[in-house]
């Protein structure tokens, strides 16, 4: 199978050298990240889900080149050609680490990811979801506060209303990368347990070099954040897990192309004052 893409230096890459058809089609979660460790930080569920079985595969999707990457330190001088190649390479080093089944490199430039008028992105994850087909999609949460992600998530709801319903997904989970989810109303989370194993979580995000020596340290925040959201999760009960990750489900809006995506995420923004408001109203009231 040839996978057409938009851009020629899209780079697709499978582990263990099967066919990219097969390795496709044998997916059953897919990523859909924006940047190189993006997948890693957020989708960490799916790779781990999938690890070591032959039953349960995961593919990963980046979008965007790289190209925009904050540099300090030993690639403070490295031009934007030489720091899409690293990058490159360490999604691939990531991939084979964390056996996924294909990892698929589209190298959009994060300007086309967020012009609103430029389908290049949605048009090739219409052409991956359908090679593929996947039983669960990890992407960015659209309350998130980085411009590109948004432009990923919503993209990628576009191309799932795009497919005739037998070729959706089941599970539409949006993660947490740039801004946490521990404010949704707690039976409003997607509770992802990634206990275990934290020498593989760290081992993937760490991998991404030019990130961390570059500047930032988002192997220890990840974790970090993972560790803090199953203690703060239930505030009553000792903790069921040690690593979790909140996602917002957004499976209701490829169910229902009638949908408004801004109204969906807003009505859970307006729970969370709601819930705040009711919570300092009353204590307020009593001490009157």
């Amino acid at each position: 199978m040839s996978l057409k893409l938009h851009n020629d230096t899209a780079d697709i890459f499978i582990p263990d050298s099967v066919e990219t058809g097969a390795a496709l089609s044998r997916t059953t979660h897919l990523g859909i990240g924006a940047h190189q460790d993006d997948l890693e930080i957020m989708a960490y569920h799916g790779i781990l889900t999938c690890l070591g079985r032959d039953d349960r595969w995961f593919t990963g999707v980046t979008c965007t080149n790289g190209a925009g990457s904050s540099r300090t330190g030993p690639y403070a001088d490295y031009s934007n050609e030489q720091m899409m190649a690293a990058r490159v390479a360490e999604q691939r080093q990531a991939a084979t680490i964390g056996q996924y089944a294909a990892m698929l490199q589209l190298g959009h430039p994060s300007s086309v990811v967020k012009d609103p008028a430029n389908s290049a992105l949605k048009d090739d994850l219409v052409k991956i979801l359908t090679a593929a087909q996947p039983e669960i999609i990890y992407t960015h949460n659209p309350a998130d506060k980085h411009a590109t992600h948004i432009g990923i998530v919503v993209s990628t709801l576009l191309a799932l209303r795009d497919l005739s319903p037998e070729l959706r997904p089941q599970k539409v989970v949006g993660c947490e990368v740039w801004r946490d989810l521990d404010w949704l109303p707690d039976e409003d989370k997607v509770a992802m347990d990634v206990s275990g194993r934290e020498n593989l979580a760290l081992a993937l995000v760490g991998l991404f070099d030019s990130q961390i020596a570059g500047g930032k340290r988002y192997d220890l925040a990840t974790n970090g954040r993972r560790r803090a959201n199953a203690t703060y999760f239930a505030s009553h009960a000792v903790d069921e897990a040690s690593h979790m990750i909140f996602g917002m489900d957004l499976t209701p809006l490829i169910q229902d192309d009638s949908l408004d995506i801004v109204d969906y995420v807003l009505n859970y923004i307006d729970k969370f004052r709601t819930d705040v408001k009711e919570k300092l109203t009353r204590q307020l009231q009593t001490r009157r």
